[in-house]
């Protein structure tokens, strides 16, 4: 059952914007395909999506430690190489990217030099698990994923806010693969998708800055599950799901008001939408396309732009 109305979601038809390059691409065996993506040489695959104030988007290139963008009118530069495995971008107000590195953590690019500098890379002298993701609430506090290899098997995936102050709180320890990341338009609930649990939990945050009452927003299911997610202005929460060829959109209340399908892979691990715009740009991983699509509303406002 999808939603109370019992009636299908409405499908949305995504369509490929760009493609990353044949002379980007690099088919040459990694170590991180080789854990994530055993047997297979991957010549990319393509996460985190955050557009800057001119326009230009913003992508990673997991396996062989890139950082592109990509700009408005299609050309694809490299600005960074961080010599890991970066994931998720959120920007910040001052223009630099602020990414989620599986092996290095949570790193600052300059957009202009490829300068990276880390921002935090362990936790009270003990390594991250392998963080992944990111978002900025209003005020600038930084939320982040720690997933590395955990699953069901081994529940203890960690959810971390990084305050201005330089504070780090510890909000979970107990996620199955946590992975995307991202906050309600009112900034008092926080949602991750946890991806072997095949499941969004929602979190509200209380005054204190603590979370009580975690539970499951929506449940999925595949061979993967949710991934990234986006919010639009009417607080609907579109998560991306890694393994059945599209982006769920969802109400408040956790219904499934519309699919957004991708023409090429199965692989879509992300969302972000074209700021002031009911665009939404989605990850095809698997081919290393960049989707778009035109949904109902406008994307919520974000902190880079705020």
């Amino acid at each position: 059952m999808w939603n109370l109305s019992f009636t299908a979601p409405e499908v949305i038809d995504a369509r490929v914007l760009t493609r990353m390059p044949d002379a980007l691409r690099r088919p040459v065996r990694s170590d991180w395909a080789d854990a994530n993506k055993p047997g297979h040489v991957v010549d990319c695959f393509l996460e985190g999506p955050a557009f800057d104030r001119t326009g230009n988007l913003y992508v990673t290139d997991i396996p062989h430690g890139r950082i592109f963008k990509i700009t408005t009118g299609g050309d694809w530069n490299e600005v960074a190489n961080t010599g890991g495995w970066p994931n998720g971008i959120a920007i910040h107000q001052d223009g630099t990217l602020w990414t989620a590195d599986y092996r290095r953590g949570l790193l600052r690019i300059d957009p202009n030099s490829g300068a990276v500098d880390t921002v935090l890379g362990h936790r009270n002298s003990e390594s991250f698990k392998g963080i992944n993701d990111l978002v900025f609430d209003r005020d600038g506090h930084c939320y982040f994923t720690d997933q590395g290899q955990t699953g069901m098997h081994n529940p203890t995936g960690c959810v971390y806010r990084l305050q201005t102050n330089g504070r780090l709180d510890q909000l979970l320890s107990n996620a199955p693969s946590p992975n995307g990341i991202t906050l309600d338009t009112s900034g008092r609930f926080l949602f991750v998708a946890v991806t072997r649990g095949n499941a969004v939990w929602r979190a509200p945050l209380l005054p204190d800055g603590s979370i009580s009452k975690a539970g499951v927003f929506r449940s999925f299911f595949g061979t993967s599950g949710p991934d990234g997610m986006a919010v639009d202005i009417e607080n609907r929460l579109v998560v991306a799901h890694a393994s059945l060829g599209g982006a769920f959109v969802m109400n408040a209340r956790g219904e499934v008001t519309h699919f957004v399908r991708s023409p090429v892979g199965q692989t879509v691990t992300n969302a972000a939408f074209i700021p002031g715009t009911s665009q939404l740009v989605l990850t095809d991983s698997e081919k290393g396309h960049i989707l778009i699509a035109d949904l109902p509303s406008n994307g919520a406002q974000l902190y880079s732009h705020s």
